[in-house]
């Protein structure tokens, strides 16, 4: 909880690929709260009274991905709405032609995206955004399993990184001040 106000305040990116490893720490304790306060809860170093607003945390979720029916796989809506989000606002950074970095780091990264796409099979591909996510968020597993990484894979998450980072940053922009706002 603590963590992801901050990340969801300083950069939606980081947000989303947190919240995602929280699904996944979440059905590593097989969604059952007793386990989830043991491993996950219990390691908090705070009060009492913190220490139960991040159980409840936990449990909310818990029982979202309880009620989504997520047991196995899949992301909670409220994580696939700010997905969404985050593709409506590439799609209109896209259309403007106020934003030509954007549009410039887009073409740099779109080989790498079309590259991850076609290893995937037709029926599971996503679009864009997604594709960067799900490649970065599967370097991250790899990394914590402490497998080792291509020097290919490297350089492309590299760059979706930077492609992310930098929609990201458009994103806590519009949120302050919107960037399509009717002049």
């Amino acid at each position: 909880m603590i963590i992801a106000q901050q990340k969801r305040h300083e950069n939606i990116a980081e947000y989303l690929l947190y919240m995602w490893q929280v699904e996944d720490m979440l059905r590593a304790c097989n969604l059952d709260m007793e386990v989830v306060n043991r491993t996950l809860v219990d390691r908090y170093e705070v009060n009492p009274d913190a220490k139960q607003k991040i159980s409840d945390w936990y449990e909310s979720l818990l029982l979202m991905m309880r009620h989504e029916g997520l047991k196995d796989k899949g992301h909670l809506q409220i994580n696939d709405n700010l997905l969404h989000q985050l593709q409506e606002l590439h799609a209109m950074l896209l259309k403007s032609d106020k934003f030509p970095e954007y549009t410039a780091d887009y073409y740099r990264t779109l080989p790498y995206i079309v590259e991850l796409r076609s290893t995937m099979p037709e029926q599971e591909r996503t679009d864009e955004i997604e594709t960067c996510f799900n490649a970065l968020y599967g370097v991250l597993l790899l990394k914590l399993q402490g497998k080792e990484i291509a020097t290919g894979t490297l350089l492309a998450i590299s760059q979706i990184s930077h492609f992310l980072g930098l929609l990201a940053a458009y994103y806590k922009k519009d949120e302050e001040r919107p960037l399509f706002a009717e002049d």
